[in-house]
């Protein structure tokens, strides 16, 4: 199948085949997996244009539904959180989006680019496996451990009444403090607002709509459990990707004087989303019996060799 705007010749079996395998890990992180998928277009199928950005956010669209209805199917929708973080990302990605289009335009600065964003990315997730132990961080692997104990004991955890469904204690600009499985947690709300809207700045120009991001930062900095925060990334993830995608669309008739594509490709965005659906729904489901520690370690080390092999690329501009 040919793809005009992206301008490949793949079988549409690949997309679909790529993203359930990328998401179905990811998700279980509350991460869509788009930060895997952008470099899969611009190494492997070479869709270096502008147009990447949006067509990824069009995977999260199509894809992320399935793992949030999952989770909150289950209770585990963090509602207060996700609000938080959509309103600190959303103002970012269309300052990402200007970015992306006036100073990243060329595939190889693009690539350092990408490169700097997903070593930030690794190193955080392997950073929180490697260090001491802080009596926030221990309550959260404790309750992750017994999470993942009863878990696989008992099929009722999605059933109504559950004591797996997170419970909102309070939530002001100051403070937002929930309860999940018997355990309470809280952090500063606008010192999240703060770095997710920085975040939003970096996931607008790079097409991932955040979550990659702010999940690293809610597990090692804030100290959340993975359980309770996935369902709030992703749908974050989620809404900020719609207004990315019509943002891209809108402005892309401003910029056509640049002969670059900048709308996304919905056909290859679409299976690509297709293959999401499928991986986040039955990612979401399984989470709860894959060790926390596993799916952090397999993400981080993963991410990291990505990220190094794209910061490689500025010797080039350089020579």
């Amino acid at each position: 199948m040919y793809f005009p705007v992206s301008d490949i010749q793949i079988s549409p079996i690949v997309p679909v085949t790529v993203a359930f395998v990328v998401s179905f890990f990811t998700s279980m992180g509350g991460v869509s997996g788009a930060f895997l998928l952008l470099p899969f277009q611009v190494s492997i199928l070479h869709f270096t244009s502008p147009a990447v950005t949006p067509t990824n956010l069009v995977y999260n669209i199509v894809g992320i539904p399935g793992g949030v209805f999952r989770y909150i199917r289950e209770g585990r929708m963090a509602w207060p959180l996700a609000l938080v973080i959509i309103s600190g990302t959303l103002p970012g990605i269309f300052i990402g989006a200007i970015l992306r289009i006036k100073y990243l335009p060329d595939p190889r600065h693009f690539k350092v680019f990408v490169g700097s964003v997903l070593l930030y990315i690794g190193i955080r997730l392997i950073y929180d496996l490697t260090s001491r132990r802080t009596n926030a961080k221990e309550k959260a692997l404790q309750l992750e451990d017994r999470f993942k104990q009863i878990a696989t004991e008992s099929s009722g955890l999605d059933a109504p009444g559950s004591k797996s469904h997170i419970k909102t204690l309070s939530f002001s600009l100051t403070e937002f403090v929930f309860e999940f499985y018997g355990q309470t947690f809280s952090f500063h709300t606008m010192l999240l607002f703060a770095i997710t809207f920085c975040i939003g700045i970096i996931s607008g120009t790079y097409g991932i709509g955040g979550g990659a991001m702010v999940a690293p930062f809610l597990i090692a900095i804030f100290h959340l459990p993975v359980y309770a925060i996935a369902g709030a990334t992703l749908f974050s993830t989620f809404l900020t990707s719609i207004i990315g995608v019509v943002f891209y669309t809108i402005i892309a008739p401003f910029y056509a004087y640049t002969g670059l594509a900048i709308a996304p490709d919905w056909k290859l965005g679409i299976l690509f989303g297709l293959g999401g659906l499928m991986g986040m729904y039955c990612g979401a489901r399984a989470q709860k019996y894959f060790p926390a520690r596993l799916i952090k370690s397999i993400l981080g080390v993963l991410i990291i060799i990505l990220g190094l092999r794209y910061v490689s690329n500025i010797f080039q501009i350089l020579s």
